[in-house]
């Protein structure tokens, strides 16, 4: 299978490069760029690719709110966000607005490749320690949000099992992780994070994360 990918960023010399990087993979195919995220949703309805690389910083459109917009109007495509510093906001922000993760662009081309390799099967690009990190750095924003009662309702489908295994996913743990907290095998393990997924109506760990702390239902440790 082919990975459709769709590059979008103000630098053209940027763009050039990870279309280079990108085109050269056997299983890649570059369908298309937008030096901005307005003209990015026009020509990803024409593109259908499966990953984006967006930019952040952009003229019009900011990567943000064409990120927002994908993962509302595509939920298929998987979009990572790409920063020039570490842990910067717009990290955190992009993966709030429906992200699969967030990478650096000085980055070394077998992280790229494998970012979208990773993002196209539905994984997150970020590592578990990664992510917790970030959302550690910014908890303070959330120290004024509560459950809400659709979020009480959601959680509340989860089975006992699941719940223990949402737990463990929000506090940052990979699937070999959970598996030996939980004695449970990785397969098991991947199974109950594919149905936590479905049942909250979320598109990666991720997303999962983001949500236990956004809700309330996890705190920085």
């Amino acid at each position: 299978m082919t990975i459709r990918v769709f590059l979008v960023d103000d630098q053209p010399l940027l763009r050039q490069g990870f279309s280079m990087i990108l085109g050269a993979q056997e299983d890649m195919e570059v369908v298309g760029e937008a030096s901005d995220g307005a003209q990015a949703l026009v020509d990803i309805a024409r593109a259908a690719p499966d990953v984006v690389l967006m930019d952040v910083r952009m003229p019009g459109m900011n990567g943000i709110d064409a990120t927002r917009a994908i993962a509302t109007n595509w939920p298929d495509v998987r979009v990572i966000i790409l920063t020039t510093f570490d842990l910067d906001e717009y990290a955190f922000e992009g993966l709030r607005a429906g992200a699969s993760g967030f990478l650096l662009k000085n980055a070394q081309t077998d992280e790229f490749v494998r970012a979208v390799r990773a993002v196209s099967r539905g994984d997150a690009v970020i590592a578990p320690s990664t992510t917790r990190r970030l959302l550690e750095s910014y908890a303070g924003a959330f120290t004024a949000l509560r459950p809400s009662r659709v979020q009480d309702d959601a959680i509340a489908e989860l089975t006992a099992r699941e719940r223990d295994v949402f737990d463990q996913v929000a506090a940052g743990l990979s699937n070999g992780e959970i598996s030996t907290c939980l004695t449970l095998s990785e397969a098991t393990v991947k199974t109950h994070v594919a149905r936590i997924l479905r049942k909250l109506g979320l598109r990666d760990r991720v997303q999962v994360v983001i949500y236990a702390y956004e809700s309330g239902l996890a705190r920085p440790r």
